[in-house]
């Protein structure tokens, strides 16, 4: 028996090992994402003939009007960067299917809105993989589920998020079915993302607003700039910490359940505040916090560290167990908006670039939106806040400081 190697990105691994109904990944460019389902795409047609299965491999997206709008180009391009595999299958240049095998695959590209129902009853689909998912309605989801009923068939989907509200967003990121297998993809993840994708992705950094860059690179929603917390006032970019600014500031979040532990380090450089650490994780037990904080954010322990006084029994957890310098924050009615007030009063918060959880953050900590008038609102949205949570205990007293001193003048 022969044994093929398939190299594919080490977080899309678990994605197709064992059984799925549903596997996909979403995420920004260059993540490998499309390239790699394509190519498993072509391995699943190879497996399905070569035990004679006969059936069609299904590519559809929302809208196709003709080929050059189709996956087929990446299907073709994945079959002939595996020399083992080209000798099975038969590439023309309007079709692909397998060829010199006991059974055969057709691939099929359609669009899912006006060209599924011609094939419900006319072909077995053992594998249906839609590309480009984010526009999918839900009225194709709905029809295309029963269209692939075939005995251990599967749906696959690629796609770069643009809307909380979307149909693909509702139904397998928000809630995700028992039988999926969907991880997020982005340029980190991908272990051979090219130089000029690099080069690429630094000059969007620079060129681009923060949203535009998070939803192309960083698989971000495309967000309401109007309800963003923070909108205008940060940016990512590497930095060295000057000896001349003021710090550093450190702030911590206690993590629960799902929310994860968040702690920053920060400096003040005139009207600016640099981000220049962060670290955290979900799940992190109090007695692993000073080695885990410790291994991202270097001499985490040496420094006054600010953390949620709503959680005095912790604090002194962690102040005998690595974190001496560990201390409540002060709170006090309307703090969350006075800290607030006080980071937007930086002309510009930079994040590195090595803070990408914070700066996810800041593109989504938001104000409420009135769901019948579409108005912003003044109060702020109770999530995407743990790093920013952490950000404003890091200053604190500053924000205290500001708030009284505002207080007296009034």
């Amino acid at each position: 028996m022969t044994t093929a190697k398939v190299e594919v990105p080490p977080k899309l691994r678990p994605v197709f090992r064992g059984q799925a109904r549903y596997r996909g990944a979403y995420g920004g460019r260059g993540s490998g994402k499309t390239r790699t389902f394509a190519k498993m795409a072509a391995i699943r047609a190879y497996i399905a003939a070569a035990n004679g299965q006969t059936g069609v491999v299904l590519c559809g997206r929302e809208f196709m009007n003709s080929l050059d709008e189709s996956s087929m180009s990446e299907v073709k391009a994945a079959i002939a960067s595996e020399a083992w595999l080209t000798p099975f299958f038969d590439v023309g240049e309007k079709y692909i299917r397998t060829e010199g095998l006991p059974g055969r695959v057709d691939f099929r590209f359609v669009g899912l809105r006006h060209n599924l129902d011609s094939l419900k009853s006319k072909a077995t689909v053992i594998l249906a993989w839609v590309d480009e998912a984010e526009s999918v309605s839900e009225a194709a989801w709905r029809k295309l589920t029963p269209t692939v009923r075939e005995d251990n068939s599967e749906i696959w989907l690629t796609w770069n998020p643009e809307k909380l509200d979307s149909p693909t967003n509702k139904r397998f990121r928000e809630s995700p079915p028992d039988s999926a297998k969907i991880v997020e993809m982005n340029w980190r993840d991908n272990p051979w993302f090219p130089d000029v994708l690099e080069q690429e992705r630094v000059s969007d950094q620079r060129r681009l607003d923060p949203d535009t860059y998070h939803h192309v690179w960083e698989g971000g929603y495309l967000t309401n700039s109007d309800s963003q917390v923070l909108s205008g006032k940060w940016e990512v970019q590497d930095f060295e910490v000057s000896p001349s600014w003021d710090g550093p500031y450190q702030g911590g979040d206690f993590g629960f359940s799902q929310d994860p532990t968040a702690a920053v380090r920060c400096y003040v450089a005139g009207d600016t505040l640099y981000v220049s650490h962060e670290a955290g994780r979900t799940g992190l037990e109090l007695d692993h916090y000073a080695p885990f904080i410790g291994g991202k954010i270097p001499d985490f322990d040496k420094h006054v560290t600010r953390w949620d006084s709503a959680q005095p029994g912790n604090i002194s957890f962690i102040k005998r167990h690595g974190l001496p310098r560990s201390v409540p924050v002060d709170k006090w009615k309307g703090s969350v908006e006075d800290g607030v007030s006080f980071l937007r009063s930086f002309r510009k918060i930079v994040f590195h670039s090595r803070c990408p959880a914070i700066a996810k953050e800041a593109r989504l900590y938001s104000y409420k939106i009135d769901r019948l008038t579409q108005d912003v609102l003044a109060d702020i949205v109770d999530a995407n806040n743990h790093y920013i949570d952490a950000l404003r205990y890091a200053v604190g007293p500053m924000v205290r400081q500001s708030t009284y001193t505002l207080s007296n003048l009034g």
